[in-house]
């Protein structure tokens, strides 16, 4: 999917031009894949553009750099003050934030030197469904893909590093050229782990499930908000390890990410799923997640953060 250009990026502590957000190609995580970052959306709402668990999302950054020790140079309020400088500097109500910290230019060896580079950067831009517009209501068909995700004590996947993604990179690869619309892996022991870029979600016989953390996931803040509202909608919901052919057998299964928000998946291998595409677990997800921003749903977690106008953020354009 092409990115939608806007006018301005936030870097290392001001606006610049879009085109100007360069980096040299001798940066350390062009290398090595020496960055960590987030997705984050905003959506607008009857009472303005807001940001989805921010705050959530930046303490999640924080602390992918800190397994990498990577010293991020600001604070993480000022982090999320520059998320929110960033939309309303391309004058954005729907977007998609991309913050990401990296060890930039300042050493070739794999440990990066002390007198490497640590950059922040921040982009925001409009981007649709992720799965294409027709996923959130009609599901996509996926493969279980023949690589797994990272086994224990390899490489931290509780981290939003950018070398993990080179893992999600194979698995989307090898279902598109098998004709599918995403991928699914197993982990180190067979079992499911998640979409190549999302978290996945099971449902049979009225109860939700999901893999637990041990699976190498990513812990998605949209699938711990999945749990929270399917929660309060009195659904039965488990993390616990699932079987391969547990897949085959659903009644129904969706994904959640930031990206993908709430995408139904139609099969599995072929395996249609036993609704036929979009079950009514999946809808009810779908009206209680996108009602937090038409008002219908309540946020009783206080997940939405305005993107207001704040005295204390100055906006330096470069």
């Amino acid at each position: 999917m092409a990115i939608q250009e806007t006018d301005f990026i936030w870097r290392n502590g001001e606006l610049i031009d879009w085109h100007e957000a360069q980096t040299h190609v001798l940066s350390h995580a062009l290398h090595y894949g020496t960055s960590v970052f987030e997705g984050i959306r905003c959506y607008d709402t009857p009472s303005g553009p807001v940001i989805f668990r921010l705050t959530d999302h930046i303490r999640r950054l924080f602390d992918s750099a800190r397994v990498y020790h990577m010293p991020i140079p600001y604070t993480q309020e000022q982090i999320e003050a520059a998320c929110r400088m960033a939309v309303r500097a391309n004058h954005l109500k729907n977007a998609y934030i991309r913050p990401i910290a990296y060890f930039g230019y300042g050493g070739i060896g794999v440990l990066p030197g002390k007198d490497t580079s640590i950059d922040v950067c921040i982009a925001a831009f409009p981007w649709g469904a992720y799965l294409g517009e027709d996923a959130l209501s009609k599901g996509v068909n996926c493969c279980i893909s023949s690589w797994n995700r990272a086994a224990p004590n390899t490489i931290p996947t509780g981290a939003k590093a950018g070398g993990n993604y080179l893992s999600s990179v194979l698995i989307s690869h090898e279902a598109h050229s098998r004709g599918f619309d995403e991928g699914i892996g197993l982990d180190v022991n067979g079992l499911v782990s998640e979409g190549a870029g999302e978290n996945i979600f099971v449902v049979s016989d009225g109860i939700i499930r999901t893999p637990p953390t041990s699976a190498s996931i990513l812990s998605g803040l949209t699938r711990d908000s999945v749990i929270k509202l399917a929660e309060a909608e009195g659904y039965d919901v488990r993390e616990q390890t699932l079987s391969r052919e547990s897949l085959y057998v659903a009644d129904e299964i969706f994904f959640t990410g930031t990206a993908a928000e709430i995408t139904p998946v139609r099969s599995v291998d072929g395996h249609i799923v036993r609704c036929g595409g979009r079950g009514p677990v999946a809808e009810r997800m779908q009206e209680r997640f996108f009602g937090l921003f038409t008002g219908e749903t309540p946020d009783h977690h206080g997940w939405l953060q305005p993107v207001q106008d704040n005295p204390m953020e100055v906006q330096h354009v470069a």
